[in-house]
């Protein structure tokens, strides 16, 4: 039987890993030092869609890699997705990290699933972590997040925040992971304000249609819904999202981010007092944890959940216009109590 841990607060908090993510996109290498052994190597981690410079999910997994080079002092490597790949490229990649000597190995995305499953068990000397999927193997961590229960938060300020009724939902890919966030900010929304409208919308069925790469078709969706009276958006969509928040800012309504602290991304600043808040999902946090573990001699295997009682997930607050809508600050924290307590149950679907 597979063991389920909540990790402790070992990893940096959710903010600061966010606020690190500043990287600015394409193909990366990190070599460091010449000249060591495979036993030297440190954590590599393979992209999502997307890639690094999205100012969410793939940065916040850079900032985690950051850290755990400053601190350690070792190699590492951080490797692109290309377009249209199979799991066979992905299965390619991750074979090639293994076999170079980095450890832990870390696929970032759901998508390498499959590829993982198949490399793990050929290198079983060798960690490997997934992000936002459960994949069985001996030296395989799960790092899965309760991004229901940061979605909440988001809803409950978007229903504190909107002055019009209507709130929207644009999620990337129309596929269980992003369900989560969609029902735990639906469900946030009207438990704050049962009278407010939410209208949703997935960009597109498949991922290979570019529900996470293309921020013209996070804007299209934006405006249709502020064509419906939507004055608060929630994206959770990678790098379509940042077509979400253009285009918020264009019309004056507030955007919601996601994964990182979007106010504080530099990619972003010309849209930031927009950027009512951020749904914040500590993927820094986990590469970093499962970095640490392996330096430490005693590699997370199993599944390693990150929720709002260890920091996994939040709210960010770096936007001071936060504390100008009145009630706003006190719902959120009522509703961070009630979700770590337990009173409050949020929905996944």
């Amino acid at each position: 039987m597979r063991r389920i841990s909540k990790l402790t607060r070992v990893a940096v908090g959710v903010a600061s890993l966010a606020l690190a993510a500043t990287a600015c996109g394409g193909t990366s290498s990190d070599n460091g030092d010449s000249g060591g052994s495979k036993d030297d190597l440190g954590v590599a981690i393979a992209y999502d869609i997307g890639g690094k410079g999205d100012q969410s999910f793939n940065d916040a997994a850079f900032a985690g890699l950051t850290k755990a080079k400053e601190e350690f002092g070792f190699k590492t490597a951080d490797v692109e997705p290309t377009e249209g790949e199979t799991d066979a490229d992905k299965e390619q990649r991750l074979a090639s990290l293994a076999r170079q000597g980095y450890n832990p190995v870390i696929g970032v995305g759901f998508a390498y699933g499959p590829a993982m499953e198949a490399v793990a068990a050929k290198y079983p000397d060798t960690t490997f972590g997934i992000v936002d999927s459960v994949v069985e193997g001996e030296n395989v961590a799960s790092l899965v997040f309760a991004e229901e229960q940061a979605s909440y938060l988001a809803g409950v300020a978007a229903a504190k925040a909107t002055k019009s009724n209507t709130v929207g939902f644009v999620g990337g890919v129309d596929i269980p992971l992003i369900h989560k966030f969609q029902a735990g900010y639906e469900q946030g929304v009207k438990d704050t304000n049962a009278k407010v409208k939410v209208v949703s919308q997935y960009l597109t069925q498949t991922a290979e249609e570019g529900g996470f790469s293309s921020p013209d078709k996070g804007k299209a969706a934006a405006e249709g819904q502020i064509e419906k009276g939507a004055d608060v958006i929630y994206q959770a969509a990678g790098l379509s999202g940042q077509g979400v928040i253009e285009a918020a800012a264009k019309a004056k309504v507030w955007a919601i981010g996601v994964d990182s602290d979007q106010y504080n991304q530099e990619a972003l600043a010309g849209y930031k007092d927009f950027i009512l808040t951020s749904a914040l999902k500590d993927v820094g946090g986990a590469v970093y944890t499962l970095t640490k573990s392996v330096q430490d001699g005693k590699p997370l295997t199993g599944t390693q959940v990150f929720d709002l009682k260890v920091n996994g997930v939040g709210l960010s607050d770096s936007n001071p216009k936060m504390a100008e809508i009145p009630g706003l600050k006190e719902a959120v924290d009522e509703a961070k109590k009630g979700i770590t307590d337990g009173t409050i149950k949020v929905n996944t679907e």
